[in-house]
């Protein structure tokens, strides 16, 4: 089931600009955006590594190149679960630092125009899942979570 990234995107344009994927932890679907993204794996044996966070489960090994997972349910304080179908890895690359995140399941690629994009308001950036929001996004007369990715990704934060 390796899917890469690029099969999910739209036909209608190769640009990444504006382009996130959406993904569902819990009942709340967030975003990403799509060019920290190398491809979405099946999930797969892990070797665990002593001392490090709780939600960093292991590392695998992906054609050769050794890749910590993070179970986002766990970074966002939420208890575990069991992995289902739907359950799948996220490959992220951000400026050459590789992590997987364990996801309960991936929906699509949305596109979501910086026009559209509005910062959170200060008091909510506290509470342990908010933390990592970089923005919210208006689609379809709702509201998207869009991660911010430096944060998600520093496990010493």
């Amino acid at each position: 089931m390796e899917t890469k990234v690029q099969d999910l995107q739209e036909t209608e344009s190769n640009t990444k600009e504006d382009r996130f994927l959406v993904f569902t932890i819990g009942e709340q679907d967030y975003a990403i955006e799509i060019h920290y993204v190398i491809e979405i794996i099946e999930p797969m044996p892990l070797t665990p590594i002593p001392f490090l966070p709780g939600c960093i489960k292991g590392i695998i090994n992906v054609r050769g190149d050794v890749i910590p997972v993070m179970d986002v349910r766990m970074r966002f304080g939420l208890p575990e679960q069991e992995y289902t179908e739907h359950t799948c890895i996220i490959n992220l690359d951000n400026d050459g630092v590789s992590l997987g995140l364990i996801v309960d399941e991936v929906q699509s690629v949305m596109r979501i125009p910086e026009s559209e994009r509005m910062p959170l308001p200060d008091e909510q950036a506290t509470e342990a899942s908010m933390r990592y929001l970089k923005s919210v996004g208006s689609v379809n007369q709702g509201i998207q979570l869009l991660l911010d990715c430096d944060k998600l990704m520093d496990i010493q934060g």
